[in-house]
């Protein structure tokens, strides 16, 4: 009980002012919905492939992180890869 009101409190670090959340989606499948969304049917990431590449950039060029793209480690090391050779021979920004 609180001494300034007769409401019992709630217990501590819980969050005020919000239901139960039975409908919400949780965090993990938000991101399973996300994952390989561009690399279905590809077999190798090629820096020459700079149409494929840009999925993974945002506007301003920078590459995206795992999270985001729902590639697994080896495949992101291929994309960081790739994007760099690009960047290098000038077919990206």
């Amino acid at each position: 009980m609180n001494a300034r009101n007769d409401k019992p409190r709630a217990p501590f670090g819980a969050k005020k002012g919000r239901g139960k959340g039975k409908f919400k989606k949780n965090k993990r499948d938000m991101l399973d919905e996300k994952r390989s969304r561009h690399l279905e049917g590809v077999k190798v990431i090629n820096y020459r492939d700079y149409e494929l590449l840009r999925k993974f950039m945002t506007e301003q060029g920078k590459m995206m992180p795992r999270r985001i793209t729902g590639a697994n480690a080896k495949q992101q090391r291929q994309i960081r890869q790739a994007i760099r050779r690009a960047r290098n021979m000038g077919l990206l920004r």
